[in-house]
């Protein structure tokens, strides 16, 4: 495995980059659910709440409010709008089998790894202090991921 340099936040990212966190540990308790046998619309049923509770609004945050420091034709923002839509289809497909659960985890770590490591950098870097302070002030707030009655990854 690669080991990666912890990349330098900038402040008006940093909660969206917390949430990018709870998106991991999504994507590790669906591969702990299927490593362990659980059945299958346990972890659908954890995943679909997820998706309602956390994920939908943070990928309309960032498409509000992050993406447009680039601007639509910019071909990183094309690419995380394009890997959105796939993932809200994934979330909302009524599959629960281990096939969709584990494509489901692989893309969106995927993509996580693709907006923390590439886009969020790209941003910073352009960001002026007006949008970087237009996305702090528009963050949901800090996922609280913890009150899901069902275990199943323990």
């Amino acid at each position: 495995m690669t080991k990666h340099k912890p990349i330098k936040r900038h402040l008006a990212l940093q909660a969206l980059s917390r949430d990018h966190h709870q998106g991991l540990l999504l994507c590790f308790k669906i591969r702990q659910g299927i490593k362990l046998g659980v059945e299958e619309a346990r972890i659908k049923k954890y995943c679909e709440w997820f998706w309602k509770e956390h994920l939908a609004a943070h990928f309309s945050e960032e498409e509000k409010f992050v993406f447009t420091v680039l601007g639509d034709d910019d071909i990183m923002v094309q690419q995380a709008l394009r890997e959105h839509k796939r993932l809200e289809k994934l979330f909302n497909d009524s599959k629960s089998d281990y096939d969709h659960l584990k494509k489901l985890e692989k893309e969106l770590e995927a993509h996580i790894r693709f907006e923390e490591r590439v886009l969020f950098n790209k941003i910073q870097d352009v960001a002026t202090e007006e949008e970087l302070e237009t996305i702090t002030e528009n963050h949901a707030g800090e996922p609280s991921c913890a009150v899901w009655e069902d275990e199943f990854w323990k």
